[in-house]
């Protein structure tokens, strides 16, 4: 067994994103990362293009082309900010609503594929160990 863990995240993480990336598109017909979007957009109505940046872990650049993209296939609306002219704040469109009750589902099933087999003491190791790195690594 490897134990190069640095390795084996990083192969796992492309495998599983490359998996979750095609089911989402085959099955909703939007990118994972558009359906992250969505869900935090519904989470956190009129938030700021910088927080889905942040919640995302994607640059300011990637994100501002995320949203035209889902602005462009009416996901999602963005509308200047009252406070700072600068920023824009997004919302979901009735298309974007409409979407979600399909993201759910989907990401249920990815949570239990990626958990089957295992105990809940192992999926409690591993999601201490994934937490820690998220911690240590911010």
């Amino acid at each position: 067994m490897d134990k190069r863990l640095f390795y084996l995240m990083n192969i796992a993480q492309h495998r599983v994103f490359k998996y979750a990336d095609a089911e989402s598109e085959k099955r909703i017909g939007l990118s994972v990362t558009q359906s992250a979007a969505l869900m935090f957009i519904a989470t956190n109505e009129g938030c700021l293009q910088k927080a889905l940046s942040e919640a995302t872990g994607l640059n300011q650049s990637a994100v501002t082309g995320l949203v035209g993209r889902m602005m462009k296939n009416d996901l999602i609306d963005r509308k200047i900010c009252p406070e700072d002219g600068r920023a824009s704040r997004l919302y979901l469109s009735a298309k974007g609503q409409a979407k979600l009750p399909e993201v759910f589902p989907l990401i249920g099933e990815l949570n239990k594929k990626l958990t089957a087999g295992m105990s809940t003491t192992e999926i409690d190791v591993v999601t201490k160990f994934l937490n820690n790195l998220i911690k240590e690594f911010s």
